[in-house]
């Protein structure tokens, strides 16, 4: 029976000793809140105490300070008063003064005046003294001046009339020079004006006086339609087999010119008056006249004429030859021309 009651206490659940633990922890837990609970507010009555008294100090210093500022009203309130009764005793010796010097004045008037405008004599009779002096010793160095100065203009007589020959000399040489000048120009002249003849005459020769291949003045024409297809700056074969012979022509003549003799081929292209659309190559017979102007220098170039003996340039449509502006006249404008002369 014991054995059988003691099994059954055993098998019955204790909960007294968590209950006690659950309760220590939770008034741990109250103790440590309220130690920071009275500890924040002894730090806060510390921290509002120090801006106590900081208030206090600056009430106190400007309380200070407003009594300084009334003791300085004050004292400026003073010094107001002492200025204005030193104005007021200024005022009153001035007036004493005024009435002294009218007495001082009407009993020794008459000698200070003459004594005064004895001074005053005296002291302009110095300054003229001093101002005749002064004149005097100006008058000595422009003297001296002057005299220097025709010595100067002596010598730069001279020089002048020693320049004035070398000048008549010089003009002499230079007169001389320029009739040799003038001899060897026209030498020059005649010497590349006969080369021009036989480069015209070859080129007469090689190219069989056609009617498409002219001389005008002193220039070698050919008409566009021989060298290029209308519209384009590209030679045609007829315009390559021309172009050839000319090459060797110039070639051929190039070795017979003195090598003095500064010439050059200038290649001019022109065009008529007919604008061109702007959609094609060209954008305006400017550029087309330029364009076949180069294409012939080009080619020169290419068959072994030197590059510094040829030049190229584009006049358009504003250089033509002939009036009128009918088919006949405008097909006379498409050009290319030759001449040869100096640089």
């Amino acid at each position: 029976m014991a054995l059988a009651r003691n099994r059954r206490r055993h098998g019955e659940l204790n909960y007294w000793p968590g209950f006690v633990d659950a309760l220590s922890t939770l008034l741990i837990a109250i103790m440590f809140l309220l130690t920071v609970f009275v500890v924040g507010q002894f730090i806060l009555s510390r921290e509002i105490s120090g801006r106590d008294e900081v208030l206090t100090r600056l009430n106190s210093q400007i309380n200070e300070l407003t009594q300084l500022l009334a003791l300085e009203k004050g004292s400026k309130q003073d010094l107001e008063d002492s200025v204005a009764n030193l104005q007021a005793s200024l005022a009153t010796a001035e007036g004493d003064r005024s009435r002294l010097q009218a007495l001082l004045d009407a009993g020794s008037g008459g000698k200070d005046a003459a004594q005064q405008r004895i001074g005053g004599l005296t002291k302009e009779l110095d300054e003229q003294k001093q101002l005749s002096d002064r004149a005097l010793s100006q008058v000595e160095i422009l003297n001296q001046q002057i005299a220097a100065l025709r010595s100067q203009i002596a010598a730069v007589e001279a020089a002048l009339q020693a320049s004035e020959q070398k000048d008549q000399s010089s003009q002499a040489k230079i007169a001389d020079l320029g009739r040799r000048l003038n001899v060897a120009l026209a030498q020059r002249v005649q010497e590349l004006n006969r080369y021009r003849s036989d480069f015209f005459g070859r080129l007469r020769e090689i190219l069989s006086d056609r009617e498409n291949i002219r001389i005008v003045g002193d220039r070698f024409v050919f008409q566009s339609e021989v060298l290029f297809p209308s519209g384009s700056s590209d030679l045609n074969p007829e315009g390559t087999t021309e172009m050839t012979k000319l090459a060797t022509a110039l070639l051929d003549l190039s070795r017979e010119i003195p090598p003095e003799i500064n010439w050059v081929l200038r290649v001019d292209g022109h065009t008529d008056n007919v604008a061109l659309s702007g959609a094609g190559r060209f954008r305006d017979n400017w550029e087309l006249s330029s364009a076949r102007a180069i294409s012939v220098v080009k080619y020169l170039i290419s068959q072994g004429v030197p590059s510094d003996r040829l030049v190229a340039a584009g006049f358009g449509e504003f250089q033509p030859i002939a009036p009128g502006d009918t088919p006949e006249a405008r097909g006379t404008h498409r050009r290319i021309e030759l001449k040869l002369t100096e640089k």
